[in-house]
């Protein structure tokens, strides 16, 4: 099994930065892809963006050019810079990590709130 622990969200005004980070332990060995969903009030939950352990990077269009995901393989850690952030940023942010074999996200941290203010 896999622990994933996030920090770093909070308050912030639109225009503002925030820097998420997740910790992975367990059975490290067994994960490949790992990355950021997130849930706001009454949304279905989405991929905000995701990161290979090779390094190459997926991100949501409406992320694009604001947030920044990198990874740090040697501390199982990934982050997300976001910066320039809105008030549609809002939301519930969870970091995500998969086995290798498997397609889909299987392991998920317990959320971090990110809330912007207009």
């Amino acid at each position: 099994q896999v622990q994933l622990v996030e920090s770093g969200g909070g308050l912030v005004e639109a225009g503002g930065s925030l820097r998420l980070s997740c910790a992975a332990s367990g059975s490290v060995s067994r994960i490949n892809d790992m990355g950021w969903y997130r849930q706001a009030p009454g949304n279905e939950r989405e991929l905000v963006a995701d990161i290979t352990s090779g390094g190459s990077t997926n991100y949501a269009d409406s992320v694009k050019g604001r947030f920044t995901i990198s990874r740090d393989n040697a501390k199982n850690t990934v982050n997300l810079q976001m910066n320039n952030l809105k008030p549609e940023d809002t939301a519930v942010y969870y970091c995500a990590a998969k086995d290798r074999w498997r397609l889909r996200y299987n392991y998920w941290g317990q959320g971090t709130q990110v809330t912007v203010s207009s």
